[in-house]
């Protein structure tokens, strides 16, 4: 399967593992591309655009409905599973 940064109508698998003391603690979910853009949050910093924190956020939908909004760092694997932009 084909990975990179997502576009709005695919399908795509979202792995992230978060590095913790007590063990890597890692999450999928699998969903519908609705947006993906960098976001810019309310955090100061030095060295960003309009000296803020961007983030890479993506917005899906799930199988089941429910809409959710992902940050991509970078331990987050994207996958694409299908292609339904055109």
């Amino acid at each position: 399967m084909k990975q990179g940064f997502p576009r709005p109508g695919q399908r795509v698998r979202i792995d992230q593992e978060i590095d913790r003391r007590e063990g890597n603690w890692k999450h999928g979910v699998v969903g519908t591309v609705l947006e993906s853009k960098p976001e810019m949050t309310g955090a100061w910093f030095a060295h960003g655009k309009n000296c803020k924190l961007w983030l890479n956020r993506v917005r899906l939908r799930k199988d089941d409905g429910e809409i959710t909004l992902i940050v991509l760092d970078q331990h987050t694997r994207c996958e694409i599973l299908s292609d339904d932009t055109t």
